[in-house]
């Protein structure tokens, strides 16, 4: 802009150069130049562009940050891979410090024709060969598009397709995300987006108008305009938040899942499926992602120490443990129950220390159903579930992945003299499924002979292999450099340190060779219990493996071989993570699966609310009209006895109530007495005082002044020539001290207003 434009002042002189290059580069300039001369202002009108250029600039910036907002809203997901989050992200940054400069790099249009015609060829590739799906790669040719339109937009086109790209970026976001963050990040989208295209709409408004004013050179009313435009954003997303919030907690929904189709999947879906690899469960511990919320009814200091059992397996090969049958589905009752427990272990056991629990699963895209032993019930929006011989829990309804389920379990656990007296005869299925063994390196089946000696009793067996491997190695999550052809003897006899696996393997293995039943569990134990939320919080960290033994009259009893590992300390910063991961469940729970079961949880819940309120409210009631009552009737025996008394307390009381009710006003009268008396304090205040009283008196005389005249109209029409002189000379000390702020003048008021009186008087 030139320096006259500037300045605020008409231009007569050179222009300047750099401001020529400015207005140049500005390509809302450029395309009115180009298109629209006609609407230009003409030189006459001095820094009648100058609003319009403030417009523009204000909404390339507001462009950028709904574009980078979009972006970063994707980003946040975690889906997108390392190359495209750094290529991506340096354009888009590259794009802001230009914008921030003012600089332009504009790639030229038969460039971006060619660009775009061979990425088509390489979404093809990326489809087929790289990405190897529809998602990852459509959210590739988003981000492509991006880059190359941030770098060649020239028309409105431009722009609108730019703010088309933000909005599938966060479309995509959704695809990828059920985490909290998403809310935060939408919000500030949608407070870019609202500011973006209001500037959209005043700019199209402005170039199809035809009448053009002369427009404010201020750049302040400029600002003020940034500002207004800031603060109205935030409003109005508020506005539509409370709006949607309505709308979708009134709604009637059915859930379906949330977008299972696109679960990630990866070691934690592979670690807990039906065939399981030494050394998986291991790298699923290297993790400290969240994979599940568990909350137990009635808990809420984190009084349980359980494990969540995924799965368990009969079939070991050396290397994995497996189930190699499939069994036929469950149907669930008309309650909408699983039963779990079956019917020998029914009689076998009876629930002594029973829980129920609700599971808040992530995203981790495994249909296995984590639950704590024995799991007698399951209940959840799933058709059919299978339950296999070894008692593992998996989900068949492809429509709605594991999500969100309840459970009830029996935790009771017997004491040692139950399990010492019990025989070694089992049931043809336990000997067929858990007695299996491959070809095992010798020294394995002589180290159980030898950790166990004499012992003829299975639980003294179980019991010594558990504490012999607790005691004699070490607990590590470092994975052997390079396969073991058999990792049970490696870790045995050489490393002699590993993590769960190897542990219950070792010792169930070591219990087959002594005929001892035995299988390998797999899922989560512990947790860190959060007393914000009063769920457990479980991890991948927490994956764990062990044994469970069978014993006849009884069932499947767990041993934990593992050594214990230290315990974190808590910090400040985990404290605050724990209310972070409060607002998480928070999320997945009421906004990411909230179904008509939620709603009608809330509609009992507003109801039971509702009821409790009301009966608190009518007993509140009752109290006060009790109290008002009985306060009533000893103040009619009071007055009874004491007429005179009673009397003169009522006078002072309704007294003290009249001053009290009239306080302002009494002030008011006293406050303008003050004034009226001394004049010279307040000249202004008191001549306003001093000119009522005088337009009062006259008015009661007969002279009164209309709204409409001034005190020189109202004093030249009094028709009596001694009463007129008294009131101008009145009228004019007045307008001396009124706005003159003259004392001697207000001085002179009273004495003027005696006057006045004695004219009147007189006449």
């Amino acid at each position: 802009m030139s320096a006259g434009v500037r300045a605020g002042r008409p231009h007569h002189g050179r222009r300047d150069a750099s401001a020529t290059r400015t207005f140049s580069t500005l390509p809302f300039v450029q395309e009115i130049e180009k298109n629209n001369n006609h609407m230009l202002p003409s030189r006459s009108q001095p820094g009648a562009i100058t609003l319009r250029v403030a417009m523009q600039r204000y909404f390339e910036v507001a462009l950028y940050l709904l574009v980078l907002t979009g972006f970063g809203t994707l980003a946040s997901t975690g889906g997108l891979d390392l190359a495209t989050m750094l290529l991506g992200g340096a354009a888009v940054l590259f794009r802001g410090y230009l914008l921030a400069t003012r600089r332009r790099l504009l790639i030229p249009e038969r460039w971006t024709t060619v660009l775009t015609v061979a990425y088509a060829a390489f979404y093809l590739a990326d489809y087929l060969f790289i990405s190897r799906g529809f998602l990852n790669a459509t959210v590739h040719l988003v981000i492509f598009a991006l880059v190359v339109r941030l770098f060649s937009a020239r028309r409105d086109r431009d722009y609108y397709f730019l703010a088309v790209v933000a909005f599938l970026m966060v479309l995509a976001a959704a695809v990828l995300t059920v985490g909290s963050m998403f809310l935060l990040t939408f919000a500030a989208f949608m407070i870019v987006a609202i500011g973006a295209f209001i500037l959209m709409e005043m700019r199209h408004a402005a170039a199809k108008s035809t009448v053009h004013a002369t427009e404010s050179r201020d750049e302040l009313a400029h600002r003020r305009m940034a500002f207004s435009l800031a603060g109205v954003s935030p409003v109005l997303v508020l506005f539509i938040l409370l709006g949607a919030a309505g709308i979708f907690f009134l709604l009637p929904r059915i859930s379906a899942g949330y977008l299972s189709a696109y679960a990630p999947g990866g070691e934690l879906a592979t670690g807990f499926s039906d065939r399981v690899q030494l050394g998986q469960i291991g790298q699923i511990q290297q993790s400290r992602a969240v994979v599940m919320h568990i909350r137990i009814d009635g808990d809420d200091r984190g009084r349980f120490d359980l494990k969540w059992r995924g799965g368990t397996f009969s079939y070991f090969d050396g290397k994995s443990w497996l189930n190699p049958e499939k069994n036929p589905p469950v149907i669930r009752s008309q309650d909408g129950r699983f039963e779990l427990a079956h019917p020998q272990g029914k009689a076998l056991r009876q629930a002594t220390k029973p829980i129920h629990y609700q599971v808040l699963m992530e995203p981790m895209g495994t249909n296995v159903f984590f639950l704590a032993p024995v799991a007698q019930a399951l209940q959840g929006g799933y058709r059919t579930i299978a339950i296999d011989h070894s008692g593992g829990v998996s989900d068949l309804d492809a429509e709605r992945p594991v999500a969100r389920y309840e459970a009830a379990s029996d935790i009771s656990t017997p004491d040692a003299e139950q399990l010492l007296s019990t025989t070694e005869e089992y049931p043809s299925d336990v000997v067929q499924n858990y007695l299996q063994l491959p070809a095992l390196d010798p020294r394995i089946p002589q180290l159980a002979q030898q950790i166990t000696g004499v012992s003829d009793k299975e639980y003294d067996r179980a019991t010594t292999i558990e504490n012999y491997l607790r005691t004699k190695y070490g607990y590590t999550l470092q994975l052997p450099s390079r396969p073991q052809p058999d990792p049970l003897a490696n870790f045995l006899f050489e490393r002699k340190q590993g993590h769960c696996e190897y542990f219950a393997s070792a010792m169930a293995v070591m219990l087959r060779t002594l005929r001892i039943p035995a299988r390998v569990a797999t899922g989560f134990r512990g947790g860190e219990f959060n007393d914000v939320s009063s769920q457990y919080l479980i991890r991948a960290s927490d994956a764990h493996a062990w044994v469970e033994v069978y014993f006849s009259g009884y069932g499947w009893v767990e041993f934990d071989p593992t050594p214990a590992g230290s315990a974190l300390v808590p910090t400040g910063w985990d404290r605050a993570m724990l209310y972070m991961d409060a607002m998480a469940s928070f999320w997945r729970e009421w906004i990411v699966n909230y179904d008509l079961g939620h709603q009608q949880t809330l509609a009992l819940a507003a109801r039971d609310n509702s009821r409790e309120w009301f009966e608190k409210f009518r007993h509140w009631r009752e109290r006060q009209y009790e109290f008002l009552l009985k306060a009533a009737r000893r103040a009619h025996g009071a007055i009874t006895e004491s007429p005179g008394r009673w009397s003169l307390r009522g006078t002072l009381l309704l007294t003290l109530m009249l001053l009290s009710a009239n306080a302002l006003r009494l002030w008011g009268i006293v406050s303008k007495r003050q004034l009226a008396a001394h004049p010279e304090r307040f000249p202004g205040k008191a001549a306003t005082i001093w000119y009522e009283r005088m337009t009062r008196r006259l008015g009661r005389g007969g002279w009164h002044k209309a709204p409409a005249q001034t005190p020189a109209e109202f004093a030249a029409r009094i028709d009596e020539s001694e009463l007129r002189e008294r009131v101008v000379e009145f009228t004019q000390k007045y307008e001396s001290a009124r706005f003159g702020d003259s004392a001697e003048a207000a001085q002179r008021l009273p004495e003027l207003y005696e006057e006045v009186l004695s004219a009147t008087r007189a006449k």
